[in-house]
Parts: structure tokens; C-alpha cells; sequence
């Protein structure tokens, strides 16, 4: 049994942390800020793997132009990550929800409750990928911490059987990672370091990992056309008082519209804020509004001329 067993002490993530050895025994002041100094650190890393990370942009844009999915593929703290990153989107830019998918080793029942057995079967990840019916439109995006999941390693080899676009988000050393050649076609490799629990990677490697994800999907949404400068401009905003709040200021702020004005205008688009922009700034109605907006690819910038 034992030789079975691959050994992992050379993966970053598995490596004690000299800052944190007598964690125990530190005031909690100072052990506040030990975990402080060492989110920094993860945060740090993300920032030098900018190229990697606007390649995956690049990728994850091209398949949302074209009409192809995001979909994200990972275990334990890795997948549940994924599944939230993905969940936050149809809110955040009203996008299809099979715009962007998370798939978490074990099913939805290992969002709450950790099935740990699961990550070991690569043929679960590939079975995940044909239930998808995976297809070269299509990015796939591995996440493990430590890169050896067995159930991110099946699901990967066989999207890029399939012509799927691959990327691996990972927080060790490429090298460490075993796969065949052209798999994935792009690493994302954030180099976190030893956790301050030694394994645990809910911490640094799960804030980093966080950091990536939500840079990949909010600048790929972008790059469609989801927003206009930094306003959620693509959101459906008559789902709760707040979202009601946040479009009339938006209308109020991009058209000059006051309150009561962008209020009413947010009603007769069917809550809709990109469209009821355009119907103020193009003096027209809904269905103009949606084809102006259709030939533009839903970029609202080139619709109103700003």
C-alpha cells in the first residue's frame, strides 16, 4: 500500500512555513499578523504572473465572443472556489449561467460537506467533461493547489482531446506537475509558498487562487461588453431594491438623467440598464435599443458614441 502512495514533500504547498513553526505558542496579536504578512505574500504572487493571467483573459474572452463556456473543474477548497467564482457572474453581468461553469469533484454535496476520497478518480473528472459535452468553442480551467489532483488531471487531458482550450491554475512549480505533452496549453502558476498550517491551502493558496479567478471572468466580461469604465452596466436590476438603487444611479451617471427620470427609464426597459441607457441617449424605444445594441456586440460605448 504504501509505495502506492506518491510522495508530496517536494510540492510547495506541503512544505512547513519557518514563520509560522510555533504558531501555537504566539500571543494572538502576533499571530494575527504572521497570517497579515503571509496574505500579503500570496497577494504578491498573483501580481507577478500578470502575463499568464491576461493570456487566460485573452482565451476566456475569445470563447464568450464566440459563443463557448468557461468552465472551471477543481476539488476540495479549489472547487468550491470555482463554483462560487462562476455563481457570482450571472448576478454581477447577466450572463447565461452556462456561460460560465464550476464543477466541484464529488457534486454539489462536497460544497458543504468536504468528500475527500473524490479528488483521487481522474475518470470522474473526464465523465464530468462529456456530460458537458466539452467542445473546441470551450475553455477549461483546472484548479489545484498543488497540482497533482487526480480528478483535474482526467478532466484536462480530456478536454484538450476534445479541442477544448486548457489552462491550469496552480500555486507550485510547473515542473512538479505531471501531464502529457500540450496539457494544459497555458499554466497559471502562483507561486504561494509554505501555508501557515502546513497543507492547509484554504489560506494563501485559496486567496490567491480567488485574486485569479475573479480577474479572469471580470476582464473577459469586459472584453465583451458587460460593462462601460468600471459601472456593471449588463445586470438585470429589478430582481431587488438594491440592484433598483445601483441602475438609476448608473442611467443617472452615463445619461445625466436625475433620479425620478432614471428610475422611470430602468421601468420601461424591463430593468434592463445598458437598454434603457440607449433609449435615452438614441431617443428610442426597446426593440431599437436591443438592435442597436446587437450590432455593436453589446458594447455600449459604441452605441451612444462616448
Amino acid at each position: 500500500m504504501a509505495q502506492d502512495i506518491p510522495d508530496r514533500s517536494h510540492i510547495l504547498t506541503e512544505r512547513e512555513n519557518p514563520d509560522s513553526a510555533r504558531l501555537d505558542t504566539l500571543p494572538i496579536e502576533e499571530a494575527v499578523a504572521v497570517m497579515n504578512a503571509q496574505d500579503a505574500s500570496a497577494v504578491a504572487a498573483v501580481g507577478a504572473q500578470r502575463a499568464a493571467i491576461a493570456a487566460a483573459v485573452r482565451l476566456v474572452a475569445a470563447a464568450f465572443a464566440a459563443g463557448g463556456r468557461l468552465i472551471y473543474l477543481g476539488a476540495g477548497t479549489s472547487g468550491r472556489l470555482g463554483v462560487l467564482d462562476a455563481s457570482e457572474c450571472p448576478p454581477t453581468f447577466c450572463s447565461d449561467p452556462d456561460m460560465v461553469v464550476g464543477l466541484i469533484a464529488g457534486g454539489d454535496a462536497a460544497l458543504r460537506r468536504s468528500i475527500e476520497n473524490v479528488e483521487d478518480d481522474p475518470a470522474a473528472g473526464t465523465d464530468a467533461l462529456r456530460a458537458l459535452e466539452v467542445g473546441p468553442k470551450d475553455v477549461v480551467l483546472g484548479i489545484a493547489a498543488g497540482g497533482t489532483t487526480p480528478y483535474v488531471h482526467g478532466a484536462l487531458i480530456e478536454a484538450a482531446r476534445r479541442g477544448a482550450h486548457t489552462i491550469f491554475l496552480i500555486c507550485t512549480d510547473p515542473a512538479h506537475v505531471t501531464l502529457p505533452a500540450g496539457v494544459p496549453e497555458l499554466f497559471i502558476a502562483v507561486p504561494t509558498g509554505p501555508e501557515v498550517l502546513t497543507g492547509s491551502t484554504r489560506l494563501k493558496a485559496g486567496t490567491a487562487t480567488k485574486l485569479v479567478l475573479n480577474m479572469i471572468t471580470t476582464l473577459a466580461m469586459v472584453q465583451i461588453g458587460k460593462t462601460y469604465g468600471n459601472l456593471m452596466v449588463d445586470i438585470d436590476a429589478l430582481r431587488n431594491a438594491k440592484l433598483v438603487d445601483r441602475g438609476a444611479r448608473i442611467i443617472s451617471r452615463i445619461t445625466g438623467a436625475g433620479r425620478d427620470e432614471a428610475l422611470k427609464l430602468l421601468h420601461d426597459a424591463g430593468g434592463r440598464v445598458k437598454r434603457a441607457i440607449v433609449m435615452q441617449k438614441r431617443a428610442c424605444d426597446v426593440f431599437t435599443a436591443d438592435n442597436l445594441l446587437k450590432d455593436a456586440q453589446g458594447k455600449l460605448r459604441m452605441v451612444i458614441g462616448e
